[in-house]
C-alpha cells in the first residue's frame, strides 16, 4: 500500500520567518516526520500549495479536489491548516468516489517540541489505513466525519458538533 501526502500549508508547515518572530508556511514536515520514524510503508509527500488557511479560496479547494481525483493512490492525507480544514473536507466530501482521504495539521508548527504534529500525522497514517472510503478529519486523537466536527478555538481542540 502506498500513501499519498498532499500538503496545502498551515501551521504544520510554518517557520519563522524573519527576526520579528512572525510566521510563513515553509515546506511540508509530513515526509520528514515519515522518514524521522522509519515507517514501513511506502509514501510520498507531493505540495499543492503553501497557504495559511484563512487565506485558502474556493478556486484553491477546487485545486485540491482536482488533485486527489486525478492521484492514482487509493490512501491519501492531506495536511492542512485548522482554521478552514473543516470547511475543505466538506467541500471534498462525497466528491471522492473509492478513495479514503484524511485531513489533519497541527495547532503548532512541526518543528516545535510541544507540536501535535507528529501524533496527528501518526493517527492519519493509521486511520487512512483502517477507513473506508471517504472524508475524514482526524486531529486530536479522533477520527470524524466533516459534518460532525468544529474546532474550538478557546480550547485548541476539535470536538463533535453537539
Amino acid at each position: 500500500m502506498k500513501i499519498k501526502i498532499l500538503a496545502v500549508g498551515g501551521t504544520i508547515d510554518k517557520v519563522y520567518f524573519d527576526k520579528k518572530s512572525t510566521y510563513q508556511v515553509g515546506r511540508p514536515a509530513a515526509g520528514d516526520i515519515l522518514d524521522e520514524a522509519n515507517v514501513g510503508f511506502e509514501y510520498q509527500c507531493e505540495e499543492i500549495l503553501a497557504k495559511d488557511s484563512l487565506d485558502m479560496t474556493d478556486e484553491d479547494r477546487r485545486l485540491v479536489l482536482k488533485r486527489v481525483q486525478a492521484d492514482a493512490n487509493r490512501h491519501i492525507i492531506i495536511t492542512h491548516g485548522t482554521d478552514t480544514m473543516v470547511e475543505t473536507a466538506r467541500y471534498l466530501d462525497g466528491n471522492v468516489a473509492d478513495k479514503v482521504v484524511v485531513m489533519t495539521g497541527a495547532l503548532e508548527p512541526a518543528r516545535f517540541k510541544t507540536s501535535d504534529a507528529v501524533f496527528n500525522i501518526g493517527c492519519a497514517v493509521a486511520a487512512v489505513q483502517a477507513l473506508p472510503p471517504g472524508v475524514y478529519i482526524v486531529m486530536n486523537g479522533r477520527i470524524w466525519k466533516p459534518d460532525s466536527v468544529r474546532k474550538n478555538v478557546e480550547r485548541g481542540r476539535f470536538e463533535e458538533i453537539p
